[in-house]
């Protein structure tokens, strides 16, 4: 089942992050599909500020991953937009498999590698402020995740 919410600014979409890391678990892998400028970063600066991550977090375009160690749970920031070739040498099963927070912006271009349980977030640009980020969650955590926030 999908689950639409529609934000009016990028504190909107932030408060929306910061209410899903409060239910948070070992494991969980979030994938951010959108286009260019519709929020997928904002939304990852909103999780990260939520662990209290003080780093400035920007986008790992061209790293492709940015591990943040230094909060109560690590948290993996991936762009794929980039990865050029097979998306197996980035070793994600490692990252998927431990004690930390995967965040994948481009999810879709890697869809095969993905787990099968997780929560995937499009985000949909509707005017300069409003989006409408429709959540789909795959397996029970991520539906019960979904239902408590939202």
């Amino acid at each position: 089942m999908d689950y639409k919410y529609t934000s009016k600014s990028i504190e909107d979409t932030m408060e929306l992050a910061e209410n899903i890391e409060s239910e948070k678990f070992p494991g969980m892998v979030v994938c951010l599909i959108g286009e260019l400028g519709s929020g997928k970063t904002v939304f990852v600066k909103g999780f990260a500020k939520s662990l209290g991550i003080e780093e400035t977090i920007t986008s790992p375009t061209f790293t492709l991953i940015k591990e943040y160690t230094n909060s109560e749970i690590p948290l993996y920031h991936m762009d794929v937009y980039r990865l050029d070739g097979d998306a197996k040498t980035l070793g994600l099963d490692d990252y998927f498999n431990q004690d930390a927070v995967c965040m994948i912006e481009w999810a879709d271009l890697i869809t095969d590698y993905l787990p099968e349980e997780r929560l995937e977030i499009k985000f949909k640009i509707i005017d300069e402020n409003t989006r409408v980020l429709i959540l789909k969650p795959y397996g029970d955590k991520y539906e019960d995740l979904v239902n408590s926030v939202l």
